[in-house]
């Protein structure tokens, strides 16, 4: 069979339709990377405490009916009791003075029966403070990230069998459309509940673009410019729009204004529809050989080159003989036939969990690196950056397993690292965790475009949706291992390190893609030699820089 890179040669890497299809399935990408952490700010918990009804009391009593308590070795009001309110307005009325004529420690406490005051210095309002989400209900404050991840989960798996069965294109923007309208919907919550239903819809939404969107440009693209969209497109499109995060938050501190500024984006990308094609892969899966060769010639009037007469004769051939094989409907349990394709999966599967884990549990915790969370989240979101492009040139010149191994054990090694750091040098246990976050970036970033390369076309989406939602398990209990903390201080960071350090031992036994093109049926993965332990292939890799160029 005619290799499909082969056969599109006379189109060029670079020309105007490779351009428009890179830059715009990037540009589809910035609403992910300002939504899938915005719960950072719009639920956030305000500094509170319980609130003092308008009673007669003097300035003393007022000023210590708020018990201190002592978290982590500080001074800090209360956020979930106060004294006695009946008790204290009596010792007020009677001309007592609190700390001389009474032990405040002897003095009854009760909870926030009247609610709760929340600080306005840093949000106007969040979810937190609009629905009380505080003292016994605080675990509804993590379970809100859970309730979103969650919908990122359900979103991912059902995706990628849409998008495998129907289509990289109608899937994309089916699921950029049910984003845009379920977050501006969760405005008009009339409670929590209905908030987390309308929250876990527009998670479904929230990263099946970003995959759906991942691989149909893995597919169109060939070449270097399959490798620099993979590894650093759609990754600094995500890093953009995460930067941009912050920017919204700062000027947008209603979390309803923060949810319509992060919502109107969306309705600038239905004129994509009329540009970005279909995956002329796919069409090919799919035996509708005329479709993708109409794609193809409409690229080459954009490119200002001259079409072959008939682009995919061995491909029509092809289809002729395997028709059934082409048009077979594979699903999940096509990754779990065999036990070499079974053995990759559980530890793709292991890598993505970790990753994900990581990442979204280093991406919360940016409210509590620094004093201002908005400079937190632009720190957060900017050590993406130089880790994408730390991640495309290894992909250029470093086999995918070497990479994976060693950006995991910077990672956790990083992280292992932070309890070891005295409290005098905060700074520099804030610098570890960006380390740690760079690291792990660098391997989502990679996992992605490793993932692509190892399944063939027919179960590619598949194949990377369902990694994408085991990984979305670690994600939806990232909020609560940050809430381990409680225990010991470093304990999050223990569990994460240690997840990574395993995994780096986990993927020594994956197989190779550095050098190999896409495979396009099952048979031809199986057909891929494994890599011996420790680190060397049967299969001699080409020289740098020339991925997926090899022929079939």
């Amino acid at each position: 069979m005619q290799d499909y890179d082969e056969a599109v040669a006379f189109l060029g890497q670079w020309g105007r339709f490779q351009q428009v299809v890179f830059f715009m399935l990037v540009a589809s990408i910035l609403p992910n990377g300002f939504g899938a952490f915005s719960v950072v700010f719009f639920a956030d918990i305000p500094r509170h405490h319980c609130l003092i009804p308008d009673v007669n009391l003097t300035e003393d009593w007022l000023n210590v009916i708020i018990p201190v308590e002592v978290i982590h070795g500080e001074e800090k009001q209360s956020s979930c009791s106060r004294y006695r309110l009946d008790v204290v307005r009596n010792l007020s009325a009677q001309g007592f003075i609190p700390g001389r004529d009474v032990n405040l420690t002897e003095l009854e406490q009760e909870g926030c029966v009247d609610g709760w005051s929340y600080s306005k210095d840093i949000y106007q309002s969040t979810v937190v403070s609009e629905f009380d989400l505080v003292c016994s209900e605080q675990w509804k404050q993590p379970f809100t990230s859970t309730v979103a991840f969650l919908g990122v989960l359900f979103g991912s798996f059902f995706s990628g069998q849409f998008s495998d069965r129907f289509g990289r294109k109608p899937v994309l923007f089916a699921t950029m459309a049910v984003q845009t309208l379920f977050t501006f919907a969760q405005i008009f919550s009339p409670s929590w509940t209905v908030f987390c239903i309308l929250l876990f819809f527009g998670g479904m939404g929230q990263i099946s673009n970003y995959v759906t969107g991942f691989v149909l440009g893995t597919e169109i693209l060939t070449g270097k410019v399959r490798v620099l969209f993979s590894s650093m497109g759609v990754c600094l499109g995500f890093a953009v729009g995460y930067m941009m995060l912050p920017l919204f938050a700062y000027y947008l501190r209603d979390w309803k204004s923060l949810l319509i500024g992060l919502s109107v984006p969306g309705l600038a990308y239905l004129p994509l529809w009329w540009v970005i094609p279909e995956s002329p892969r796919w069409l090919l899966t799919q035996g509708r050989v005329e479709e993708a060769e109409a794609i193809l010639r409409k690229a080459a009037r954009w490119n200002k080159v001259q079409a072959p007469q008939v682009i995919f004769k061995d491909y029509k051939e092809y289809v002729d003989e395997k028709e059934t094989q082409l048009k077979e409907n594979h699903s999940i349990f096509s990754l779990l036939k065999n036990q070499d394709i079974r053995n990759t999966t559980v530890i793709l599967c292991l890598v993505w969990f970790t990753l994900s884990t990581g990442y979204s549990g280093l991406s919360l915790n940016t409210s509590r690196l620094h004093a201002d969370p908005y400079l937190s989240c632009f720190l957060s979101a900017a050590i993406e950056v130089p880790a994408y492009i730390t991640c495309w040139l290894a992909m250029r010149f470093v086999p995918r397993r070497v990479s994976t191994i060693c950006v995991l054990l910077l990672g956790g090694v990083s992280l292992y690292l932070i309890q070891l750091v005295p409290k005098s040098l905060p700074s520099l246990a804030v610098a570890l965790e960006m380390l740690g976050k760079f690291g792990i970036t660098s391997g989502t970033s990679l996992a992605y475009a490793y993932t692509a390369e190892l399944y063939p076309t027919v179960v590619r989406n598949t194949a990377t949706g369902t990694c994408s939602t085991v990984s979305r398990v670690g994600s939806c209990i990232a909020p609560f291992v940050l809430q381990l903390s409680v225990f010991f201080k470093h304990l999050p960071y223990i569990m994460m390190g240690t997840l990574a350090i395993a995994c780096a031992g986990a993927a020594l036994f994956l197989p190779e893609s550095f050098g190999r093109p896409l495979p396009q049926t099952i048979q031809e993965m199986h057909k891929r030699k494994r890599i011996k332990w420790p680190c060397t292939a049967r299969k001699q890799h080409p020289k740098p820089g020339v991925l997926f160029e090899s022929k079939l």
